[in-house]
């Protein structure tokens, strides 16, 4: 057996406050013009980390990761709060990692300095692009200079950081992305997520796509656009470790790899998700998603969960080889056996292995070759049937 990373459980407090929506977002997030009462959110999250701990006795914590939304909006103090819930709770991790997502036009280095105070060890920055004419067209509220100088920040205040870009961008050409991402891994110091554009339903860019005023790169030009990406990432030593993620070897981003490994995680605040082992049973969470409807929910359950649901050992073991598929590493088929109480169809990894798209290792794992990556939910389709 080639042996699992030990498990590890991870929290994400999700912040749904944003300053303006982008066009291309189809995540949780919400505009207030108001004051956002950060004193009553905080302690309906206290409230909500409570009954999470309640459910997952004798835990220890070893990622917390505030998402959104825009967490760096909130106070460094109403932060602490939260982290201070936590450590209440559960025992956390001496070496735990901690990070803050934040927008670079939320960024300043007194702010920062607080939020390293109060425990964040680790910042993610929504750069988006390197560009200001991209900048305007994505719905960015900064400049590229604004990006750079938010990055400048970042990395006098914190040992660990990393940005998002996206690329596949309406007519952007190999070339000008080529040089982008050369000067985003010039910045960047071990990680980088860089995801292909996709539109979103239910979203602006969704909107102008259906009407023929938005148009992205055809999947020809997008696979060069992702073969672009992983040569350079990977000639600059931040070779792909997850489909959309890069980093130099040991400065992966510890929490998403909780996600993708399919290990355990509580999910607090509003829309947050979260997977929890109770009782020998994978139970997948999720909490409601309007802000002031979950903090009355809070307030008046003690929780805002919207799903708790109890998931069948196939919905489990697909959730594991969907999520662990992404990974570079792979994943360990016993475990999908222990899982699912079948093994995956020896025939079907034949084929895909045939085809070029799966491959297996010599401590034997499976795991998506890099020409498969580009058609991975077909190769997780087919493995999972």
């Amino acid at each position: 057996m080639s042996g699992e990373p030990a498990q590890d459980f991870g929290v994400y407090v999700h912040w749904p406050f944003c300053l303006s929506k982008c066009p291309y977002c189809d995540f949780n997030s919400h505009v207030r013009h108001g004051a956002i009462d950060e004193a009553r959110y905080a302690r309906a999250f206290a409230v909500e980390i409570a009954a999470a701990a309640a459910r997952t006795p004798g835990r220890t914590v070893s990622t917390i990761f505030f998402g959104g939304g825009t967490p760096s909006l909130m106070q460094p103090s109403t932060l602490e709060t939260i982290l201070d819930t936590i450590a209440k709770h559960w025992t956390v991790a001496p070496n735990v990692e901690v990070t803050l997502e934040a927008n670079p036009t939320s960024v300043d280095s007194t702010r920062f300095r607080g939020y390293r105070a109060a425990g964040v060890n680790r910042v993610s920055l929504g750069v988006q692009a390197l560009d200001d004419a991209s900048l305007k067209a994505l719905g960015r509220l900064h400049t590229a200079q604004e990006a750079l100088d938010a990055v400048a920040v970042a990395r006098s205040i914190f040992d660990r950081y990393s940005f998002d870009l996206i690329y596949a961008r309406p007519k952007q050409t190999p070339e000008a992305w080529a040089t982008e991402l050369k000067r985003a891994i010039a910045e960047a110091a071990e990680h980088l997520s860089l995801y292909q554009l996709t539109i979103e339903p239910d979203t602006p860019f969704h909107v102008l796509h259906s009407a023929g005023k938005l148009v992205i790169p055809d999947n020809d030009t997008a696979r060069v656009l992702y073969d672009t990406t992983q040569e350079i990432c990977s000639a600059a030593g931040l070779p792909a470790y997850e489909i959309s993620n890069h980093a130099r070897p040991g400065s992966e981003c510890r929490h998403n790899l909780v996600y993708w490994r399919a290990h355990e995680y509580a999910g607090v605040g509003p829309g947050a998700h979260g997977r929890l082992d109770i009782d020998g049973r994978r139970f997948a969470t999720a909490t409601e998603r309007r802000p002031e409807t979950w903090l009355m929910r809070v307030e008046a359950l003690g929780h805002g969960l919207v799903t708790d649901e109890k998931l069948t050992s196939g919905e489990h073991a697909d959730e594991f080889l969907l999520m662990g598929l992404r990974l570079a590493e792979g994943i360990d088929p016993q475990r999908y056996t222990a899982l699912a109480g079948r093994p995956l169809d020896p025939k079907r990894i034949s084929v895909l292995s045939a085809e070029g798209a799966v491959e297996t290792t010599a401590n034997g794992r499976l795991r998506v070759t890099q020409s498969g990556f580009p058609v991975l939910d077909a190769v997780v389709a087919d493995l999972a049937a």
